[in-house]
């Protein structure tokens, strides 16, 4: 045998081990690239508020002359540098579930593109962890970095509710009206976030010493950031009520994401109120993390399989037969 003919046989082979359908391998690996991109949102809030933000001063290096961090960089070095060695996980699992999922890629459209955006996403956010550093963590770009980590995360949310469901056409499961309030509810969320993207960017967790603020207002922007908020929190209550009334689908989640709300919203008390201690602000982005993740499920909760049409449900039958 040829040593074409015998490495083709070899990825046939590997390939016949991959999941023909969502399996425990799936599930599990799914979990894992789910949390390990809110880790990482932890992960980089503590080289933010820990002013280690250029503990690592070159990139993709960590110093001209060394790929890892010195001991004479310190503690800032070790934090930042164990923010990128965590970059390279969250790629290696993402890169796994893309492979897992690659057999079934024509069954499971959505799970596969799903898998795709979060590979492809990381790679990016590498990239513009770079640019971070070497503008000398320009508060734009930071906050772009931020929100663009809460994005993967709601991504790697959807995954995990997809391989969940059975693949096909949906169809609205609430009333129109909740369906809106649902979406609108979304964007409140999102003005929340950068609101509150801007207003860390006018504080004073710049990631170092020497880093620029954005030039806003900081005071003001707490209060802006603030308005969105107990919006979000007062339409949150209205669809955790009306669902619970009316046993709709997403009321499990809804009540997760009111718990989410309620937390945040005395989380951002409290750092407001006590001059914005580090552990505070690093859990109020996680947070934000959290309840953007919840918000995903929730407006996927919206529909359910659609019913087979009557032509399709008679050719099911005799397909089963």
């Amino acid at each position: 045998m040829s040593h074409a003919a015998a490495a083709t046989t070899r990825s046939s082979r590997l390939l016949d081990r991959l999941p023909d359908r969502v399996d425990r391998r799936v599930r599990v690996f799914a979990w894992l690239s789910f949390l390990a991109e809110v880790l990482i949102i932890a992960t980089g809030g503590a080289v933010r508020l820990t002013g280690s933000g250029l503990g690592c001063p070159t990139w993709p290096t960590c110093t001209p002359d060394s790929l890892v961090n010195t001991p004479e960089m310190g503690i800032h070095g070790v934090i930042e540098f164990g923010n990128r060695t965590l970059t390279g996980l969250v790629g290696i699992l993402a890169l796994i579930v893309v492979v897992l999922v690659w057999r079934m890629r024509a069954e499971r459209r959505d799970l596969f593109a799903l898998s795709l955006v979060v590979l492809g996403g990381v790679v990016a956010q590498a990239v513009v962890g770079g640019i971070t550093v070497l503008t000398g963590l320009n508060p734009f770009i930071v906050g772009f970095h931020y929100v663009a980590s809460l994005v993967l995360v709601c991504v790697c949310a959807a995954f995990l509710v997809r391989m969940h469901a059975a693949p096909g056409s949906r169809a609205l499961a609430v009333p129109r009206w909740y369906a809106i309030t649902t979406h609108v509810t979304t964007l409140a969320l999102a003005l929340t976030i950068v609101f509150g993207v801007l207003t860390t960017g006018a504080g004073p967790h710049s990631g170092d010493a020497d880093a620029g603020r954005n030039g806003f207002n900081a005071e003001l922007l707490e209060h802006v950031h603030a308005w969105p908020g107990y919006a979000l929190f007062a339409l949150v209550l209205l669809l955790t009520a009306v669902a619970w009334s009316r046993r709709l689908p997403t009321r499990a989640w809804v009540t997760a994401l009111l718990g989410v709300v309620l937390v945040q919203i005395a989380v951002g008390l409290y750092q407001a109120r006590n001059g914005l201690p580090e552990l505070a602000v690093g859990v109020h982005m996680v947070l934000a993390a959290l309840a953007a993740a919840t918000m995903t499920v929730v407006v996927l909760r919206l529909k359910a399989p659609a019913a087979p049409t009557s032509d399709r449900a008679e050719e099911l039958h005799i397909a089963h037969a």
